[in-house]
């Protein structure tokens, strides 16, 4: 159960297909679902989060019920479901009994996304990393032993994450108006895509009614200006990818592997000066059979299903 023990239902029932397969890859911002038929996408959508560590259980369940309106959940074999948050358990029980319902008859499991992210790359062992709206690594090696790092949620840690980056906006703005300096081309930025006037006006608006995605989806803004050369935003981005290969090397030092890492979600995949500065860091450890992941995670439903 969770991440080192996933939860599975009981086998599914005789009457369903055995080739009907439903994956979902549940993240902080949003929720993916895809049915296949015999290895061939019939139906993919999108909803909002189903992560509990983010929405109410009362909008995940929500989110669910529109996912498998769509989806539809008859005759369904098997549902994998990765998602943040699965660190016991009872975290995997909890997200199952709100699938189950859906999919009468069908096998569920859950698992931390990771594990989704590590099967998309090709990968039955390594080390994943993740990098979007929250962060994390894990690994697995040939004798099936695992390792985690990271992914405490963004209260205690994300560091490197889409989150991380627009709090560090913000930090560096409200630190440039503590000393009495103009605005730069970073704060203006932040300031026009909040609609605010002054930096101060920040304090407020953060702790406001605007929540983890909202400062996530800030991040380009610091990607935007380091390719201006803004040197503080060149900083911010070297400190999240130091991070992100702290949680890499820390799983790879455990289960005594030199590769590969898988780097993905939204970040990982989609901010080459990101991807440039982690590799130069696991390098340092000696890790550098480093893979960026160019497919989306939720695509190694169909390896770990099989």
């Amino acid at each position: 159960m969770g991440v080192n023990n996933p939860l599975t239902s009981p086998s599914p029932d005789p009457g369903t297909s055995p080739n009907a397969i439903i994956g979902l890859d549940i993240g902080g911002s949003k929720t993916r679902g895809i049915r296949w038929q015999d290895g061939a996408v019939q139906v993919d959508a999108a909803v909002g989060s189903a992560n509990v560590q983010n929405v109410s259980r009362q909008e995940a369940a929500a989110n669910l019920a529109e996912l498998f309106g769509i989806l539809g959940g008859s005759g369904v074999a098997q549902v994998f479901a990765g998602s943040g948050g699965i660190d016991t358990p009872e975290d995997a029980e909890a997200l199952a009994a709100l699938i189950t319902p859906h999919v009468p008859g069908a096998r569920v499991t859950v698992v931390h996304d990771t594990r989704l992210l590590l099967a998309a790359g090709g990968a039955r062992t390594g080390v994943a990393v993740i990098a979007g709206t929250g962060s994390a690594a894990w690994g697995r090696n040939a004798d099936d032993a695992e390792a985690r790092a990271g992914g405490w949620g963004y209260l205690l840690g994300d560091e490197g994450s889409g989150y991380w980056l627009g709090r560090e906006a913000v930090r560096h703005s409200l630190r440039r108006m503590n000393q009495g300096l103009a605005p730069d081309m970073l704060t203006d930025a932040l300031l026009t895509e909040c609609g605010l006037a002054e930096p101060s006006e920040l304090i407020a608006h953060f702790h406001g009614n605007t929540g983890r995605r909202y400062w996530a989806a800030m991040s380009p803004l610091v990607f935007r200006a380091a390719a201006k050369g803004h040197p503080e935003s060149l900083t911010m981005i070297d400190t999240a990818a130091r991070d992100l290969a702290e949680l890499a090397v820390t799983c790879a030092r455990q289960l005594r592997l030199s590769g590969p890492i898988v780097l993905g979600s939204g970040l990982g995949q989609n901010q080459p000066p990101l991807q440039e500065a982690f590799r130069r860091h696991v390098a340092k450890a000696g890790l550098t059979d480093v893979r960026v992941l160019h497919q989306d995670p939720i695509f190694g439903v169909l390896t770990l299903a099989s």
